[in-house]
């Protein structure tokens, strides 16, 4: 077990929450645990309920602390702000009904082309004890509102990245996966011709994803990168084909039939 550290480092909290709580938001950093500290506890302008440091970051050890501990910035019942305009499931503002963890995690861009890099074993066995109370806590967090902050706010945000390890959260309990079996039986159909454009949007709508009756060929692509983020990072290139469009009617089978 990981010590939960509530009075070391608090973050602002704007107020308390006028809606239930029915989303959890995981976000990663970009900046080392100084960084993270400067901009979610003395910056003032964003938020969030817990920090989760890495053990080998020489900032962290700066601090004083020489193991994982999580870090709860802003209470629960309070509302913090780290999702920004964000959508789902027919939500707007996720902030109100969401719960949001920042990961120390030093991902960076350039020259258009991004850096995920891996997450240690002991920040992510840190993540997952306190995801596992938080939903012990809100039942109404169901699989599919277990997110990334690029899942709600397409195009803007990448977070938690393409090395984040959706799966072993869900084997852990935590958040939704597709069935491997199903995935490959859709897999195969739709190697023969992929489904119409709009019937994958429409799929991805039932999901959960905000997309308008008629997204351009740009939010369309930034929109199967999110979801490729998520549940197919090895390629995230936003572009649909049949294992994509498998996984995506797989999901929608499991949690939205």
């Amino acid at each position: 077990m990981y010590d939960i550290d509530a009075t070391t480092y608090r973050s602002r909290a704007f107020d308390r929450r006028k809606q239930e709580i029915r989303f959890l938001v995981l976000h990663y950093t970009v900046v080392n645990f100084n960084g993270a500290v400067n901009s979610l506890v003395k910056g003032g302008e964003v938020s969030a309920h817990y920090l989760l440091p890495t053990p080998d970051d020489p900032s962290y050890r700066r601090a004083g602390f020489d193991k994982v501990r999580i870090f709860n910035l802003v209470d629960e019942h309070e509302r913090a702000w780290h999702a920004g305009v964000s959508h789902w499931a027919g939500h707007n503002g996720l902030n109100h009904s969401a719960i949001g963890i920042e990961l120390v995690n030093e991902a960076s861009i350039s020259n258009g082309q991004f850096n995920f890099p891996a997450y240690p074993p002991s920040q992510i066995e840190a993540l997952i004890q306190v995801c596992q109370g938080i939903l012990e806590r809100y039942p109404a967090i169901t699989p599919p509102h277990v997110l990334g902050h690029s899942d709600i706010s397409i195009g803007r945000k990448s977070d938690p990245g393409a090395a984040f390890p959706w799966h072993a959260l869900h084997q852990a309990g935590i958040g939704a996966w597709y069935d491997p079996a199903l995935k490959a039986q859709l897999q195969a159909r739709f190697s023969d011709g992929l489904p119409p454009p709009s019937e994958v949007f429409d799929k991805l709508r039932t999901y959960g994803y905000s997309v308008p009756p008629a997204p351009d060929k740009l939010f369309a692509q930034r929109l199967l990168r999110a979801f490729q983020l998520h549940f197919r990072a090895d390629d995230h290139r936003g572009v649909l084909d049949a294992e994509t469009a498998a996984i995506i009617y797989a999901l929608v089978q499991r949690y939205k039939a």
